[in-house]
């Protein structure tokens, strides 16, 4: 049996302790927001670490977004240096996960094993890959342990919610700097059999409209700041949705319908504010003044970011010419800028082999509909090698019933063994 057959064999025996990790991590119920049981989950991968070698840092964003006293913002790095020098390989994870909501038939926190699949809320998204990412690495160093180079395994804080108290932080501290961390692998579930190149640009932003308040009965003594956002609404309905729609990119993006650009109102609020769910008493009778709505732009990297916000800005001065009194102001949340990492990449080329030898097949090229940490990495750390590689079926996340499936672990595992044993030089043990 060669080295890469017996490392694929050192991860099919370690079956049972991949699936009672995955089960360890999904138990810790690790929800953003707020960001609860970040230390908790931190200091479990610390212990699984140290004992297989691994230099660790347990690492706080203080003063990130995010971060605060009741809620620290903790992220672990772990390091295991090879006896001889060589490149680093980087396999980061996020540790947070997105609320449960309704319509579970299982524990979304019982990490339930039932007809070979691991549920519960972060089983794909992406606890099965953080415990994938492990296991291989734990494999690799078995088989080969007079490897070349550096492994690292990260698990971070808030990639749910921007990735700013994770590896946002860790980017701008120097933990990805491309003379340090030569190829990052995150193990997003975008399919076993893919290799994700990156993904969509981004453009979030507050639009409020403004009013005058006036007594409820009189509401003509007033000016309805809801009613302008509803002129607002009604021209994005008529002139913006149906341009987005004509956009189309070159970009391998899934699923079909992100090939377009797009656009999601992600809330519109307007008037008072609500109440604490245990007040029995009415709403007082109020025009109101102020009306906000968050927008949610996916943008193409064919296009450019300063068109993709005067898209809104000149919807919003042609409302203007057609409505009296109307005035508003928009207000930035976050921009991220289209990433794709080039097929000629040494970690693409790597991963695209194990694919090939351990599933039989080539690998199907990917863009993610949506931004993940991959931009930070790209952004702040000005590390290009970087892809998303994990098990799980994209779907299933945010889903109730999430789940990851067994097989697609252990391949994942093997696939990412078989990149280190490329990109690190293993040797015969």
């Amino acid at each position: 049996m060669n080295l890469a057959d017996r490392l694929s064999a050192e991860i099919a025996a370690r079956r049972d302790d991949l699936v009672e990790l995955c089960q360890d991590l999904i138990k810790i119920p690790t929800l953003n927001p707020p960001g609860e049981n970040y230390r908790e989950i931190c200091d479990y991968l610390d212990r699984r670490l140290l004992k297989n070698g691994f230099h660790t840092e347990l690492i706080r964003a203080k003063g990130a977004l995010g971060d605060s006293d009741r809620y620290p913002r903790w992220t672990i790095v772990a390091r295991k240096e090879g006896p001889r020098g060589g490149e680093c390989v980087h396999f980061n994870s996020h540790i947070d996960i997105v609320e449960v909501g309704r319509g579970w038939t299982t524990d979304p926190f019982g990490g339930e094993v039932i007809d070979g699949k691991v549920y519960g809320r972060g089983a794909c998204d992406m606890k099965g890959g953080l415990a994938a990412s492990i296991i291989a690495a734990e494999a690799f160093i078995a088989i080969c342990p007079d490897f070349a180079g550096a492994i690292e395994i990260s698990g971070t804080a808030d990639e749910e919610s921007g990735g700013f108290g994770g590896v946002a932080y860790l980017a701008e501290k120097g933990y990805f700097n491309p003379e340090k961390v030569h190829h990052v692998i995150i193990p997003e579930p975008l399919g076993h059999d893919r290799i994700c190149l990156g993904h969509r640009g981004v453009w979030w932003a507050e639009i409020e409209t403004y009013g005058e308040i006036a007594h409820g009965s009189m509401p003509f003594l007033g000016d309805c700041a809801v009613r302008h956002m509803g002129a607002v609404v009604s021209e994005m309905e008529r002139s913006l949705f149906p341009a987005l729609a004509l956009k189309r990119t070159d970009m391998p993006v899934v699923p079909e319908g992100a090939k377009q650009s797009t656009m999601n109102i992600n809330s519109i609020h307007g008037g008072e504010a609500e109440q604490d769910p245990d007040y029995t008493g009415l709403p007082s009778p109020c025009v109101p003044d102020s009306c906000r709505m968050v927008i949610d732009r996916r943008f193409l990297i064919e296009e450019d970011i300063d068109e993709v916000q005067e898209e809104i800005h000149g919807l919003l001065r042609h409302v203007q010419s057609e409505r009296e009194n109307f005035t508003f102001n928009v207000r930035e949340l976050q921009r991220v800028l289209p990433t794709m990492t080039e097929k000629s990449a040494p970690v693409v080329q790597s991963v695209a082999r194990a694919i090939s030898d351990i599933m039989g097949k080539e690998a199907d090229y990917v863009v993610s509909p949506g931004t993940y940490d991959q931009k930070h990495i790209d952004r702040i750390g000005r590390l290009k090698n970087c892809i998303a590689y994990g098990p799980g079926i994209l779907d299933l996340a945010h889903k109730p019933d999430e789940y990851v499936g067994i097989d697609e672990m252990v391949q994942s595992a093997q696939v990412m063994a078989r990149s280190l044993l490329d990109l690190l030089d293993g040797r015969e043990n």
